[in-house]
C-alpha cells in the first residue's frame, strides 16, 4: 500500500465529507457545507491535506489559522488505514505549513467522550488544556 499526501482542494469535498460523516467522534454542522469549507480553504490556502490510497481518500485534516494561532479540525482516517502513521503524517504536514507562515501554536477541539481521539492526540505529543472552557454562540440566534 502506497499512501500519498497532498493538499486538499474543494474538488475533494464529497469524498472528504463522506469520510468525516463515517468517522466516529466528528461533529459536523452547517459550517461544513461545501460552500463553508470552500470559504475556509480560500481563507487558509495550502494548510489542509488529504491522504490517498490510490484514488480513495483514506484520511483528511482541515487546518487553518486566525493570524495568531492555528487550528486543526476534523482529522480523520478510515478504520482500515489506522495505526499506519497516516494521522500523524497529516498532522505533521499541517503543523509544518503553519510554521511556514509564522504560526507557532496550534489548537484543536476534541469531544470529551472521544477517547480514541484523546489517546491519539496524547500519543503524538499534544497537551490537554483543562484550565480552559470553550464557549460558543450561534450568530443567527
Amino acid at each position: 500500500m502506497s499512501i500519498q499526501l497532498r493538499e486538499m482542494t474543494i474538488e475533494d469535498y464529497e469524498a472528504v465529507y463522506a469520510l468525516w460523516s463515517a468517522s466516529e467522534g466528528i461533529g459536523l454542522s452547517d459550517a461544513d457545507s461545501k460552500e463553508g469549507i470552500k470559504r475556509f480553504m480560500q481563507r487558509n490556502p495550502g494548510l489542509s491535506y488529504i491522504a490517498l490510497d490510490g484514488d480513495q481518500v483514506v484520511g483528511a485534516a482541515l487546518c487553518g489559522h486566525d493570524g495568531r494561532r492555528g487550528y486543526i479540525h476534523h482529522l480523520a482516517v478510515v478504520n482500515s488505514h489506522r495505526r499506519q502513521g497516516i494521522g500523524r503524517s497529516l498532522v505533521s504536514r499541517c503543523m509544518f505549513a503553519l510554521m511556514q507562515i509564522g504560526i507557532s501554536k496550534c489548537h484543536l477541539f476534541v469531544f470529551d467522550q472521544n477517547q480514541g481521539a484523546i489517546d491519539f492526540w496524547n500519543k503524538v505529543g499534544w497537551t490537554q488544556r483543562v484550565e480552559l472552557m470553550m464557549m460558543s454562540q450561534h450568530l443567527s440566534d
